[in-house]
């Protein structure tokens, strides 16, 4: 429900013009993303081989809930882009085998949103 409500809304809020997908906007959510890709990569790298454990990252604690309500953010932000895709694409007249593109890249980011938010419930839990 989570997941639904954050897609709903941030679709009405893109709708309505209340968020642009502007180049800054573009650049900055894309920075973010990469970030967190590459923290969890360390993170998975440090853990097969024991030589670190990024501090908080899968903590309970107020830090860790912290830090996975900035990766929800950041996840939900990039739907926005998505819909900017998939918009852009209608407009300029994109081939037919691009919604593919539109359709596979907001599904990675829905289910990308919905772990992060299992993973924020089970530290809440915690």
């Amino acid at each position: 429900m989570l997941t639904m409500g954050t897609l709903f809304a941030l679709l009405m809020a893109y709708r309505s013009g209340l968020i642009r997908a502007t180049e800054n906007f573009k650049l900055g959510v894309v920075a973010a993303t990469g970030a967190i890709a590459l923290i969890y990569l360390a993170s998975m790298i440090g853990g097969m081989t024991g030589w670190f454990q990024v501090p908080y990252l899968h903590d309970s604690g107020p830090i860790g809930i912290g830090i996975s309500l900035v990766i929800i953010v950041v996840a939900a932000l990039n739907l926005v882009l998505d819909f900017d895709f998939i918009e852009s694409g209608v407009e300029q007249g994109a081939p037919k085998h691009m919604e593919w593109y539109g359709a596979f890249g907001l599904m990675v980011t829905l289910v990308w949103l919905y772990l992060e938010f299992l993973r924020l419930l089970s530290k809440l839990r915690d």
